[in-house]
């Protein structure tokens, strides 16, 4: 059989996984990209259920398959199996008011995971914490008067994320406990200091598997990545072919370029070949640190600046310190 295309001829690869044609490797021109980066700001302004599935999606390459009824489905399954740091990819912020000093004390000494607290005054919280993080609490801490008044409050509001946690009985209100939203415009109306704690920020970074290794070194943050594991880029939506990162190190057309070149060239040629008998997991086993991949890391403005002051030092690697300037304007 021939792959034709604009008059050409060549012999094909046949992948009986993907079910598709792919023009033999050394017929094709290899794909190099420079690193970037977008702050997906645009997905404050959405619904926790439509941010976590565009972010949880990242994972598999699969947004193609997002649609107007999409998220739900999508999200049940993530609970289901347990892929609870998707969950991570978006945040809620309550003002909890309570009678007493106990009611804050049992909250406190469950040790909270993903939440961030400040006292506002003596008997008044203010919490932000990722949809994990309040699943989580109200999992393994169902029993606090708080936990149960937060949980209930959330529920009410946001009932996708609490399908699987709902008491027999119901949710119950606590007396003497007072749960609200904070909308994110009176979240970026705070001191400065509780705005750097309770604001978070998304970054997409496209860069090579090397520098994400660095990014998911810092916490506490959280992270979603383009799975090698399950991406087949023999598939015609990644153009049949692995994409590579452009190495700052060497010059473009130079000899040590050309070697790099020479070396990716060699390892996607393999990578095709072992599709067609293995698992993309499997094949993935001869994929280099040039690889492109794609990032997600969310994180407070705390921790953004943080990542700054180490990443764009004199110290740092080169290639994570090339990327654009305006990265680093990022309040």
């Amino acid at each position: 059989m021939e792959y034709r295309d604009k008059g050409l001829t060549v012999n094909p690869i046949y992948n009986a996984a993907s079910f598709c044609f792919i023009p033999a490797p050394e017929e094709r021109s290899m794909k190099i990209i420079p690193p970037s980066f977008e702050i997906l700001d645009d997905l404050d302004q959405q619904s926790l259920a439509i941010r976590i599935e565009a972010c949880g999606r990242i994972c598999y390459k699969s947004e193609d398959k997002i649609t107007e009824s999409s998220a739900e489905p999508f999200i049940r399954k993530i609970i289901k199996h347990g892929h609870n740091s998707v969950a991570e990819m978006a945040v809620v912020t309550i003002r909890v008011a309570v009678e007493n000093e106990a009611a804050i004390t049992a909250l406190l000494a469950t040790v909270p995971r993903y939440l961030r607290i400040d006292r506002l005054d003596a008997l008044t919280l203010l919490i932000t914490g990722s949809v994990r993080g309040f699943r989580e609490i109200c999992l393994f801490h169902p029993e606090v008067p708080m936990v149960q008044a937060i949980s209930a409050y959330l529920a009410a509001r946001h009932p996708l994320f609490y399908f699987d946690l709902t008491p027999a009985d119901g949710w119950k209100d606590r007396p003497g406990i007072n749960v609200e939203k904070v909308p994110l415009a009176e979240v970026e109306q705070l001191a400065p200091e509780l705005l750097a704690r309770h604001r978070h920020m998304a970054v997409k970074f496209v860069v090579n598997r090397a520098i994400t290794h660095e990014i998911v070194r810092h916490r506490p943050c959280s992270y979603l990545q383009e799975s090698q594991r399950y991406c087949r880029y023999s598939e015609s939506k990644f153009d049949n072919q692995v994409t590579f990162i452009k190495p700052l190190f060497f010059e473009e057309g130079g000899p040590e370029f050309l070697l790099w070149e020479e070396a990716m060239r060699e390892t996607e040629r393999l990578y095709l070949k072992l599709l067609s008998t293995s698992t993309p997991q499997a094949a993935r086993t001869v994929l280099p640190n040039s690889c492109k991949t794609e990032l997600i890391a969310f994180a407070n403005l705390v921790e953004w600046r943080h990542i700054f002051k180490l990443r764009t030092s004199a110290a740092a690697e080169p290639s994570m310190r090339s990327d654009d300037p305006a990265f680093r304007t990022i309040p």
